[in-house]
């Protein structure tokens, strides 16, 4: 190659470069974020999705997309993560929505409400039928959007000093319950108490409460419940397969570039099959040993589940009475449910039974 004409062709090649280069660090920019969680750090599995979430976004990102979780406490109080994230206190959170009912009664819907929807049918809802996208709606007035981060599956109906054998028992009974599934047992003589999960067992310790629901046996034997309430009940019919959701600052995410937000997306994906696939892997070790342990695992009676669900019904038509939005989230919720169940009860009730049933037998 003559001198001239490589010279030539060397420059071109710096001038590329040195457009190139600034263009690639912009598309590619660092960003760091904050994400204040509604949970401790003890609670390694409900805790652990929003740090799943983060580890996964950033080696998406080349670890140029930072997102650092903070425990409940840590920046706001762990029923403040909403309000810290809408107002751009931090930039996200993982919380989950029925904490915030004192706002509007409809953000229960979005996570779990009484005799509502499965783990799987929750994530068909939010996933497979646009049902995101809805929810996103309707959080736009909050400064908010959010994507599904977890789920526990099925949980327990919790942990009581004494046994609960019909609706009388109920009556005067202090409990921990969160949300609006505490405005169902209202009706049924219960004293609802919404208190972080940090706090349960103090509050059981000394008598403030008579019971306390969570979660399930893995997170229920971390936080030692059966240490101060032996009776253990199931199943949680308030929270038949609750999401947790990661909210984002409805201005920093649309600032974000699109492949980033992409980014985002799929590393809450993730997260929110790795919490369900944990919880199904750690809880039958934990409640086998919570039995060893002597915890008293009793069914709630079909008294107190007839009761629940004519309550729950009960309370429905009161607040869509009053909240067009709530009848609209919750119509759209039983209409999906009773869809469902026409199917499940055909294929996955049917095997599960012959399988629990075979199980019994020693199959």
């Amino acid at each position: 190659m003559k001198r001239r004409q490589f010279i030539k062709t060397a420059g071109v090649g710096i001038a590329a470069s040195a457009i190139a280069a600034p263009a690639i660090a912009q598309a590619n920019p660092e960003i760091k974020w904050r994400m204040t969680s509604s949970f401790p750090k003890a609670l390694d599995t409900i805790y652990g999705g929003g740090e799943v979430f983060a580890r996964r976004l950033s080696e998406a990102t080349d670890g140029k997309f930072q997102v650092q979780v903070f425990a409940g406490g840590e920046i706001v109080p762990a029923l403040q993560a909403l309000d810290a994230t809408s107002n751009g206190t931090v930039e996200c959170c993982h919380t989950v929505s029925y904490y915030y009912v004192g706002k509007d009664p409809t953000f229960a819907i979005a996570a779990s409400v009484p005799f509502g929807l499965n783990a799987r049918m929750q994530n068909a809802w939010l996933s497979g039928n646009e049902g995101t996208e809805q929810w996103n709606e309707f959080y736009k007035k909050y400064g908010v959007n959010a994507l599904p981060l977890g789920n526990t599956g099925t949980q327990m109906g919790g942990w009581f000093r004494k046994e609960i054998k019909t609706v009388e028992d109920l009556k005067g009974l202090k409990m921990r319950i969160g949300g609006i599934a505490g405005q169902v047992l209202a009706k049924l003589g219960v004293v609802p108490q919404q208190i972080a999960g940090g706090e349960i067992y103090q509050a059981l310790e000394r008598g403030t409460i008579d019971a306390a629901e969570w979660v399930g046996p893995y997170d229920d034997e971390k936080l030692g419940f059966a240490k101060v309430a032996p009776y253990y009940y199931y199943p949680g019919f308030w929270e038949g397969g609750p999401t947790t959701h990661a909210y984002f600052n409805l201005e920093k995410y649309n600032a974000l570039p699109k492949h980033y937000q992409a980014a985002l997306v799929n590393a809450a994906a993730y997260a929110n099959t790795w919490m369900q696939a944990r919880y199904d892997v750690l809880n039958p070790q934990a409640l086998r040993r919570l039995v060893a342990a002597k915890a008293q695992l009793r069914p709630f009676s079909n008294e107190i589940m007839d009761a629940a669900f004519k309550a729950t019904n009960e309370l429905w038509a009161e607040i869509s009475g009053k909240n067009a939005e709530f009848k609209k989230y919750i119509d759209l919720m039983q209409s999906f449910r009773n869809e469902q169940y026409l199917w499940w009860q055909v294929a996955e009730y049917g095997f599960d039974t012959y399988m629990i049933r075979s199980r019994r037998q020693g199959g």
